[in-house]
């Protein structure tokens, strides 16, 4: 009976460990199952994928060669000719011009500031002190060279007449002493020395009426007034100040009563009929000027009009902060139009080019940073063409690379085309 319990309890124990064996087995077995679906279904999505991109599970490598090759093949590719339809061409209405020789005058272009000719710019003052007693123009006015301005009044022009009165009174006096004494002496009743002491007193007195008159002409006196001063013998300690230069009155600083010295800038006077235009030149262009070259000047204030100068002067001096050179240009401007301070453009006349292929501006087409035209090579056909531009004059534009003389540009229709190329180079795009 003991033996049949243990037996009963080995074949119980056996038949436990069995069952869990037999679990462990199939949770195994369900395990690798599971993973193995797990991979399968995972490689079915990445070759779905790759089969929707157009390419094999190899295409996740690098290109071949040949691949690499076509591709930038096609991106150095120029660009294909375009054929219009008798449609599009009836609807474009396109011009067209021959690319030929013409003579074209290179140009510089820089920004300029008008300024007064300092050679036609007078400041009427006064090296003394004195008071404004009357004042003969206003500001705007137009005056000739000599014509009275302004009438002060001063001290030292009281003194100094003064003086010269003495002066010369006392001229008169040595004169006659002199005369006197000469007589005597050659008559033989006077002394030898009297006669040489009134000949000194006499070249003293004349030195003295020297120097008062040059004195009132450091005042201002002119020989017109320093006659009238003898012929009127009245001291009147007022001067007068006239225009130095003929042109217009374009500012007063002064009043009646007003005192000034000189340091006071009474008034300015300018010729306007003539001014400067200073530009800046950048150093890399300093070969190409030289003076007399002939320069167009154009001012925001009246832009559909062009006045015309030379350049007369050209700086010896680089700045150092900016690295230009100044470039003066005198331009005329009989009706007054030019005004100093105003900013102007400059543009400077260099060396005539005399064998130019140009074409008409129109037909130079702006494509990404370069120039683009259109040539006609058949009755509807048109090659795109890259081509260098160099200098604009009077509605023509130098191509320097990229046209030949006698090929047919198109002037007129260009931007039809440029949208005509740029389609076909989407749709090649979108293919590829």
């Amino acid at each position: 009976e003991k033996h049949m319990r243990i037996h009963s309890t080995t074949t119980i124990s056996r038949s436990r460990r069995s069952k869990k064996l037999s679990v462990v087995h199939l949770g195994i077995t369900d395990m690798a199952h599971s993973s193995t679906l797990t991979k399968t279904i995972a490689l079915g999505f990445v070759v779905a994928y790759l089969a929707s991109c157009g390419g094999s599970p190899a295409s996740n490598s690098e290109p071949t060669s040949d691949a690499a090759h076509d591709h930038e093949a096609g991106a150095e590719a120029e660009f294909e000719d375009i054929t219009l339809t008798a449609e599009e061409m009836e609807a474009i209405q396109l011009a067209t011009d021959t690319a030929r020789v013409r003579t074209l005058a290179s140009e510089l272009s820089a920004m300029g500031r008008i300024l007064a000719n300092q050679h036609r710019t007078a400041i009427v003052s006064y090296p003394f002190t004195a008071r404004v007693a009357r004042i003969d123009v206003t500001v705007g006015a137009w005056v000739e060279s000599g014509q009275q301005l302004v009438v002060l009044q001063s001290e030292e022009v009281g003194a100094a007449t003064s003086e010269f009165y003495k002066a010369g009174a006392d001229f008169q006096l040595a004169q006659l002493d002199h005369e006197r004494e000469s007589q005597l002496y050659e008559s033989g009743v006077g002394a030898r020395k009297n006669s040489l002491a009134a000949e000194a007193a006499l070249r003293v007195a004349e030195a003295n009426l020297d120097a008062a008159e040059k004195k009132l002409h450091v005042l201002g006196f002119s020989e017109e007034e320093i006659t009238v001063l003898i012929d009127s013998h009245q001291v009147n300690p007022v001067i007068a100040l006239y225009a130095p230069i003929a042109g217009k009155v374009v500012s007063n600083t002064v009043v009646l009563g007003q005192m000034v010295d000189e340091s006071t800038e009474i008034l300015t006077i300018m010729d306007p009929r003539m001014l400067w235009v200073d530009a800046e030149i950048y150093e890399k262009d300093i070969a190409k000027l030289r003076t007399g070259q002939d320069v167009a000047i154009s001012v925001p204030a009246y832009p559909n009009s062009t006045f015309n100068g030379n350049i007369t002067y050209i700086s010896d001096m680089l700045d150092d902060n900016t690295r230009t050179i100044t470039v003066r240009t005198e331009v005329p401007n009989a009706d007054n139009r030019l005004k100093p301070g105003m900013f102007a453009d400059v543009t400077i006349e260099l060396d005539t080019n005399g064998g130019a292929i140009a074409v008409p501006v129109g037909a130079v087409l702006d494509d990404e940073g370069a120039r683009l035209v259109f040539i006609r090579t058949g009755p509807n056909r048109f090659e795109p063409r890259h081509v260098t531009t160099g200098t604009k004059e009077d509605g023509f534009v130098e191509i320097t690379s990229g046209i030949e003389v006698g090929e047919e540009i198109v002037t007129t229709g260009n931007f039809q085309l440029k949208s005509k190329l740029y389609e076909a180079l989407l749709e090649a795009g979108h293919t590829h």
